[in-house]
């Protein structure tokens, strides 16, 4: 018996060594240094965030698979290790002050934000559906615990069981329905080779479908789709509000990429089934999302059933299932994560320590006493709602264009009417922040320089790329060559 070992590079999986690395030295030296001493952990987790941006940035044009076909080496996985770094990055700034006035200063979360940024990358690059399945315990596993980082808090407590115990069943389903497909397509599961094995597995089409819906329950579980949402507003009430803003935009963006790349490559046959069941869920999410928000007064379930109406808006591109629609999600997920980190920078500084002020109406007369503050979530609040000129605006013209092109006209018109619904429980709060007394003595603000940079460079990009949209644009597009099926 020969024993072959396949060649491979380790350059290609780069940003995972180096963030694996940095995430042990944290524990290291937090386990080496004197008790009480832990600055060192995120300037090491901010290093390691670079250093795997700029290897990234170097990997950028690259093709192909590595590691024996297991790992995608391509733009489409680049593009989304940036919008993980850039998320994971601005989380740690936002969490400096926070954790501080909590008391809860620990280096293991910042380990924890790197090893769940590694887990993000490996389910947008796997080329088989083990290596996706990996990602998605190696992110979840991490983010189960950061839920649960204030112990002698019940509400994260209880966060962290419910997104555990719930968890856990997603992943059931996830793995029940790649067994069932690794046996309708006769023992394989690289997600090159499913299209043409189960073109040809007719008398197994059954088992196929049913493998497809089981894979939608579970993603549809990560990206928080209705029915599948029941966990997302209590787990994100009772999270710490950094480990909430950072589950909004990174959870959602790597389940969301590992989405669009199992069905848009290995499921081109089935499309017209899996479209359909889509379509269903698109208008449930988008719309329960939405009405129930308007009746939400603390800001972050707001935030949270927001996420899940984004959701919705985020499944139509996929449902598109052409180029543009593929450009619109990986747009769409940047623009999110600028935006809603924002929201979550201005609802940490606003909420004080142990999140004293988490009621919309404590947002009352906020443009009076703190104005910058009140005009960094006014316009948080128009990008999410998609008002121009702001990105949000430009990724929703851009999902409801792909759904337009692809002919899905009702589909586009009930998103759009449903962006008009979120403008109401999105400008409530521009309104009690400008046109309704003080209800709450917030007093003096302590701008903390991480927080501030945080909210400066969220604002910023909000609107540069929804004022100059082209350059990310074309960074998408040129990431979705790899998708030769889409039209």
């Amino acid at each position: 018996m020969t024993l072959t070992i396949p060649t491979f590079s380790l350059e290609s999986i780069g940003p995972w060594i180096t963030l694996s690395v940095f995430a042990i030295a944290i524990l290291l030296t937090d386990a080496l240094s004197p008790k009480g001493n832990r600055t060192a952990a995120p300037v090491l987790a901010l290093v390691g965030l670079a250093v795997a941006g700029f290897q990234t940035v170097s990997l950028w044009g690259k093709t192909g698979m590595d590691f024996a076909r297991m790992v995608y080496v391509d733009n489409f996985s680049f593009f989304f290790y940036i919008v993980f770094i850039l998320g994971t990055g601005l989380t740690v700034l936002l969490s400096l002050q926070y954790l501080k006035d909590y008391g809860k200063n620990l280096a293991e979360y910042y380990a924890l934000l790197l090893f769940a940024t590694v887990g993000m990358m490996l389910m947008a690059s796997g080329s088989h559906l083990i290596m996706i399945f990996l990602g998605i315990e190696v992110m979840s596993i991490a983010v189960y615990v950061l839920a649960g980082l204030f112990r002698e808090d019940a509400r994260s407590n209880e966060a962290a069981l419910k997104y555990l115990l719930l968890g856990a069943f997603a992943s059931a389903f996830l793995l029940f329905g790649m067994a069932m497909l690794y046996g309708a397509s006769g023992g394989t599961l690289f997600l090159n080779d499913l299209p043409a094995r189960l073109a040809g597995a007719e008398t197994f089409k059954p088992l196929t479908l049913l493998a497809v819906a089981l894979l939608i329950v579970g993603f549809g579980f990560k990206v928080a789709s209705v029915p599948f949402h029941m966990w997302t507003p209590d787990v994100y009430e009772g999270a710490p509000t950094s480990v909430t803003a950072f589950m909004a935009v990174g959870v959602k963006a790597a389940a969301f990429a590992a989405f669009a790349r199992v069905f848009f490559l290995a499921f081109p046959v089935l499309q017209p089934d899996w479209q359909m069941v889509l379509w269903v869920l698109a208008v449930a999410t988008m719309t329960l999302g939405n009405i129930v928000a308007i009746a939400q007064t603390n800001i972050k379930r707001m935030l949270a059933y927001s996420s899940i109406a984004h959701a919705g808006y985020l499944l139509v591109a996929i449902i598109a299932a052409n180029q543009l629609g593929a450009v619109s999600l990986m747009y769409y997920l940047l623009a999110y994560t600028l935006m809603n980190l924002g929201a979550f920078g201005v609802v940490i500084l606003v909420g004080r320590k142990k999140d004293s002020y988490l009621s919309i109406y404590d947002y009352s007369g906020l443009g009076f006493q703190h104005p910058v503050l009140a005009a960094s979530m006014a316009l948080f609040m128009f990008a999410l709602a998609g008002i121009p000129p702001t990105a949000g605006f430009v990724g929703k013209f851009y999902v409801f264009s792909a759904a337009v092109q692809a002919g899905y006209i009702w589909l586009a018109i009930i998103g759009v009417m449903n962006s008009v619904v979120s403008v109401y429980y999105y400008l409530r709060i521009t309104v009690l922040m400008y046109m309704k007394p003080a209800e709450a003595d917030l007093g003096p603000v302590s701008f903390a320089p991480a927080v501030t940079a945080t909210l400066a460079l969220t604002a910023l990009g909000v609107l540069l790329i929804g004022v100059f949209p082209g350059f990310i644009y074309d960074l998408a597009m040129n990431s979705v060559k790899v998708f030769p099926g889409l039209l």
